[in-house]
């Protein structure tokens, strides 16, 4: 079955609809990466993935939002998917779009009937997991504060010693990195009524399994499900580890 390409809020976001039926399952998808890849996980299910603002079709949004922001922005579209009485979907978040489903069940409960959150990165690194950045950077960085190094000298430094994804980001999605990298969700955790199911690779070494471990001590009701020899895209890596556990959410009790 083919997605069909559909817009929502007045053009500023796009989605892929499965299905012909009431959408049960929204998708939102990790940062760098759009609604196709939910292709696998979701064909034959009733359901959207969006391009979540400045990733696919959807344009960037108008300022340097946090995930709240997005998360507000989706509120409306998922009382629109849940039809006339505003039904609760399952959601499903990878990586950035995790972060923003998060707030999504924090801060609108009635939308969301289970949250499937995979390979998110929940809560900030502290002590020894978390990495300085490079000793030249922050030198450089000291430097400029006193107008020692240009402002183009500590930019060229940001691309070789920062992220990928900060490097591959421009405009007001690189602030809105900036942003999103230093939030951490204990406290929307602890918020959260709806069951959550962390879905992690096995092998994912940009939100390590300890990262679903750590998240579970926060959450009223939240287990684990593991994708064998899987990293950090587990939507196109395990769709089958994915789909098995919206399945199961999916069945009548």
């Amino acid at each position: 079955m083919t997605a069909v390409l559909q817009v929502y809020a007045d053009g500023r976001i796009f989605g892929s609809t499965y299905g012909d039926g009431a959408t049960r399952v929204l998708g939102l998808h990790g940062w760098g990466r759009t609604s196709q890849d939910f292709s696998a996980v979701l064909n034959g299910l009733d359901a959207v993935a969006l391009d979540l603002p400045g990733f696919g079709s959807s344009p960037p949004p108008p300022e340097a939002w946090g995930s709240a922001d997005y998360a507000a922005a989706v509120a409306p579209i998922v009382r629109e998917l849940g039809g006339p009485e505003a039904a609760p979907l399952v959601v499903v978040g990878h990586s950035f779009g995790g972060r923003v489903a998060v707030h999504l069940a924090a801060s609108h409960p009635e939308l969301v009937d289970t949250l499937i959150l995979t390979g998110v990165p929940l809560l900030r690194p502290t002590g020894a997991a978390k990495r300085p950045p490079a000793l030249r950077f922050r030198l450089a960085k000291a430097a400029r504060k006193r107008g020692l190094v240009s402002e183009e000298r500590l930019e060229r430094l940001r691309r070789r010693f920062g992220s990928t994804d900060y490097a591959a980001a421009t405009g007001i999605m690189r602030q809105v990195l900036v942003r999103i990298v230093n939030e951490s969700y204990s406290e929307q955790l602890q918020a959260i009524r709806a069951p959550i199911e962390l879905v992690w690779g096995e092998q994912d070494d940009v939100a390590p399994y300890a990262t679903a471990q750590a998240a579970v001590e926060y959450c009223q009701d939240a287990t684990i499900t593991t994708c064998p020899a899987t990293g950090h895209l587990t939507l196109t890596g395990a769709p089958a580890c994915v789909r098995g556990v919206i399945d199961r959410h999916l069945q009548p009790t």
